[in-house]
């Protein structure tokens, strides 16, 4: 009898145990903002803004919700997208991205050169269509099918507009009317348009992608209105005396999902502070579950605030042996650890690698397992530079490089934006020497941090960050390194350096002439 008690005690306890599991946030961390998701069959799909990066809206697809890997991206071509001028306050903003009826559909908005578009395909790897223009203005489109209808929201003139659209030619095909102007929050934005138990569903952003931001909820028996404010709203904020203190903050901007088995989540971004009140990383994408209270509107996490160690019910996981090796814990999965190479012997980038704007082609050029760069000004100057990199996707991490200088300063830069970043590169001396400089460009600053010379042909470069300062290392054979310098991570913050995205890690060319590379690696700790 003690045996089969023993026994139903381990089986009690092993389903506790699959009903409250463990998962960290951000599920996609780095330079992930403004995400929007979709499940076709037993596939989530998810997509996020880019900003001045390209290619543009990264694609990413999970089956468990908590693993994620990126496929692709839904941009990819110059003729589906102009950056010329995009900064990290412009180029595209929040993409809102669907299915239905065998086509895929991704609505979003290029601020500065055309406005809100969309575009399509018939399988999510692509190729997607050229931009569909729309006449509807304001940022953060979305749409919702229903019933062989298409319709588009955004938030012309400070509320939330609806209007019917043509899927296929983006023909505006009904006057836009206004849905909703929020609960009171500025900036009323990010709409999402649901249907459940016979209501509308309208999810909003309001108080500004800053400390403030939050989620709120409406709902009608009518697409069209009039809209019943949530009396529980705020759905989801961090801004909050629970929330105040989390490392967590900036809580916005979402998109909710049913699971395959009837459970709810909704995605949104947040950031994380770091050294006080600064975030360099830029706005992540974040997950929390979901319930519907009795009366009809979503709770939020149990209505607790977002932090980064998270208790739910999951979906069962789903990760490859590679990624199980990666974890500290069996039971925590840590989307911040991992590595991310140029693989030079293929003379290959993955899907994670963007330049800034639309690169100019022929100024990367593969040869004999190297990369060279052909300087085109200056990142400052933001007219197509020479970069080519990654998100920092981990605020403890490393990043090397070997690089060598044939007449432009070439190296690895840590950007935020074109008037805040660091540059840690090399330039060919006379003779057989090299000179390592650490530059930092922030707003008027502009200056020279500490300079260096190296007798090599070729410079080995690191950089390494504990989350609150960037160290700088040199070396002449990558063995014995050698410190220039050290600048404070909250200098690329927002906060400081302004921009609406998270830094980036990469290889750099400037000034005139050629820079050749021969490594590249970022690898989050």
């Amino acid at each position: 009898m003690k045996k089969y008690i023993l026994l139903i005690c381990l089986l009690l306890t092993g389903l506790c145990c699959q009903a409250q599991q463990t998962f960290r946030n951000p599920i996609i961390p780095g330079y992930h903002p403004d995400p929007s998701i979709c499940r076709v069959g037993d596939t989530f799909y998810l997509a996020n803004s880019s900003f001045c990066s390209f290619p543009s809206v990264p694609l990413s697809e999970s089956k468990d919700l908590i693993h994620w890997r990126q496929t692709g991206n839904i941009l990819t071509r110059d003729s589906q997208l102009n950056l010329k001028g995009a900064t990290s306050w412009t180029g595209i903003y929040a993409p809102t991205i669907r299915y239905n009826d065998g086509t895929w559909y991704m609505i979003t908005t290029n601020v500065g050169n055309g406005g809100n578009f969309m575009v399509t395909a018939t399988k999510p790897e692509g190729p997607w269509s050229d931009p569909i223009w729309l006449k509807q203005q304001g940022i953060d489109p979305s749409l919702y099918f229903e019933d062989g209808k298409c319709y588009m929201c955004s938030n012309p003139g400070d509320a939330i507009w609806l209007c019917e659209i043509d899927p296929k030619t983006g023909q505006q095909l009904t006057e836009s009317k206004m849905l909703w102007r929020g609960d009171g929050g500025r900036y009323p934005e990010g709409p999402h348009i649901y249907k459940k138990d016979g209501y509308y569903y309208l999810l909003i952003s309001e108080g500004g992608t800053e400390l403030a931001h939050h989620l709120t909820i409406a709902r009608s028996k009518n697409i069209y209105g009039p809209y019943e404010s949530n009396p529980h709203n705020p759905i989801l904020t961090n801004c909050s005396r629970l929330g105040e203190s989390k490392q967590i903050q900036g809580t916005g901007h979402g998109d909710l999902v049913e699971a395959a088995d009837g459970s709810w989540w909704v995605v949104f971004l947040a950031y994380r502070n770091f050294g006080g009140s600064y975030h360099h990383l830029g706005r992540e994408t974040y997950l929390a579950p979901v319930t519907w209270s009795e009366d009809g509107w979503p709770v939020v996490n149990n209505g607790q605030p977002i932090d980064t160690l998270m208790t739910a019910k999951l979906l069962p996981q789903q990760v490859s042996k590679e990624t199980i090796q990666q974890e500290t814990e069996a039971d925590i999965y840590d989307p911040q650890q991992g590595t991310t190479t140029i693989d030079f012997k293929q003379g290959a980038v993955g899907p994670s690698f963007v330049y800034i704007q639309n690169p100019i082609a022929e100024n990367y050029r593969w040869h004999n397992g190297q990369l060279t760069l052909t300087a085109h000004g200056t990142i400052t100057e933001n007219n197509q530079p020479t970069f080519l990199g990654c998100r920092q996707t981990a605020a403890k991490m490393t990043t090397t490089a070997i690089v060598s200088s044939e007449g432009a300063e070439g190296g690895l830069c840590l950007y935020q934006i074109n008037d805040g970043h660091f540059d840690f590169g090399v330039t060919k001396c006379a003779g057989r020497y090299m000179q390592v400089s650490l530059k930092c460009k922030l707003k008027s600053i502009d200056y020279t941090v500490a300079t260096a010379l190296v007798a090599a042909s070729r410079v080995h470069l690191k950089i390494d960050s504990d989350g609150n300062n960037y160290t700088f290392y040199y070396s002449k054979d990558g063995k014995s390194y050698q410190e220039l310098g050290s600048l404070d991570c909250s200098l690329l913050s927002t906060e400081v350096a302004g921009g609406f995205t998270g830094a980036l890690v990469g290889i750099y060319a400037t000034g005139k002439g050629q820079a050749s590379f021969s490594d590249f690696q970022f690898i989050g700790k």
